[in-house]
C-alpha cells in the first residue's frame, strides 16, 4: 500500500532553517506530483508548495523565496528546505503525493504529517 512518511520537523527560532524529508513507497514515486501542506488548528491546510513529475514548482506566496521544494526519484524522497523561518510558518506539515485535480489542487495520498514550531 502506498506510504508517506514526513521527518524533519521541530522547534525552531525565527530566522533559523528546517528540512523536511518525506519518504514514499507503494507506487512509482516518479510518476507522480508531490506536494506539501501546512495546516494550523482550526483552519483548512493550505498548499505550501508543489512539484510536478518533470520538475517545475509553485510556492505560496508567503514561502517565495524562502522555501524550496525538490525531490530525488532514485530515493523517493521529497523535501522542503524552509530558511528564514517565521512565526507564521508554525503548523503541521504534511507530504502529499499524485495529483488527482490540478483545479483546485488535490493529492491523492498524504502522510501523517510533522510539526514546525517557530518561535520568536
Amino acid at each position: 500500500q502506498v506510504q508517506l512518511v514526513e521527518s524533519g520537523g521541530g522547534s525552531v527560532q525565527a530566522g533559523e532553517s528546517l528540512k523536511l524529508s518525506c519518504t514514499a513507497s507503494g507506487y512509482r514515486f516518479r510518476d507522480c506530483g508531490m506536494g506539501w501542506y501546512r495546516q494550523v488548528p482550526g483552519k483548512e491546510r493550505d498548499l505550501v508548495s508543489r512539484i510536478r513529475t518533470f520538475g517545475t514548482t509553485e510556492y505560496a506566496d508567503s514561502v517565495k523565496d524562502r522555501f524550496t521544494i525538490s525531490r530525488d526519484n532514485d530515493k523517493n524522497t521529497l523535501y522542503l528546505q524552509m530558511d528564514s523561518l517565521k512565526t507564521e510558518d508554525t503548523g503541521v506539515y504534511y507530504c502529499a503525493a499524485c495529483l488527482m485535480s490540478s483545479n483546485p489542487v488535490e493529492f491523492k495520498y498524504w502522510g501523517p504529517g510533522t510539526q514546525v514550531t517557530v518561535s520568536s
